[in-house]
């Protein structure tokens, strides 16, 4: 990531790093966009096609400033998929399946990218192999981190729209009124390192899972 540039320096890490955040932002944080709107749409909700974002065009999905924290500290969001819950036949399940996509999306990207991390660190021998390694290692990192990220229930993330199943309506529309004041909380709590720190545990312990996962078949 972009701090971790300027902290430290450039080394092949660093510069890895923040390859695969920009690699993130413009080649899989679509994807993430894009599964909203896939599962939004074969529920019956045809808005997200409607306003063009049944797309993987990355120009369609992101927001500059997620995008920009995605780069500097390695989390952030895109444009949300816009989702009209009055076309579900069961509106909060639907709901709820909707949100859940989009990281669902990103812990299987991390997954192959962690396949790849494998391949490259143990089978294949160079110093370009190693730089792709790190490479992999971070795209999966930074897919894990918006995961993460995006599940807190908290608006807009996905976390509160998969939150609706539990909260009655009355609480989570007024909840819903302050979503603004509430995201520009969250930019601060970002960029200040209060809510990294934990989001990092949390992200770094699914990691972990994750490549011990991915990297059963290569061990003997």
């Amino acid at each position: 990531m972009l701090l971790d540039l300027i902290r430290h320096g450039f080394s092949v890490e660093t510069v890895a790093g923040l390859a695969s955040s920009i690699f993130v932002v413009f080649c899989t944080l679509p994807i993430h966009e894009y599964a909203h709107a896939v599962v939004a749409d074969r529920l019956g909700d045809p808005t997200a096609r409607r306003n063009g974002r049944l797309t993987l065009n990355p120009l369609a999905h992101l927001d500059w400033m997620g995008c920009l924290l995605i780069i500097l500290v390695g989390f952030g969001y895109a444009k949300p998929v816009p989702v009209n819950m009055r076309y579900f036949k069961k509106p909060k399940a639907d709901m709820a399946a909707v949100a859940f996509a989009g990281p669902l999306s990103n812990l299987l990207m991390a997954f192959l990218f962690l396949i790849l991390y494998w391949v490259f660190g143990l089978r294949v021998s160079g110093d370009f192999a190693q730089i792709l390694a790190y490479f992999f290692y971070y795209a999966a990192y930074i897919n894990v981190s918006l995961a993460v990220f995006n599940l807190l229930p908290i608006p807009p993330l996905d976390g509160s729209r998969i939150a609706t199943v539990l909260i009655p309506n009355k609480y989570y529309f007024k909840i819903m009124q302050y979503e603004r004041y509430i995201m520009i909380g969250l930019f601060v709590l970002l960029l200040t390192g209060v809510l990294t720190r934990p989001l990092g545990y949390l992200a770094g312990a699914v990691m972990n899972g994750l490549s011990r996962l991915a990297g059963l078949p290569f061990m003997r």
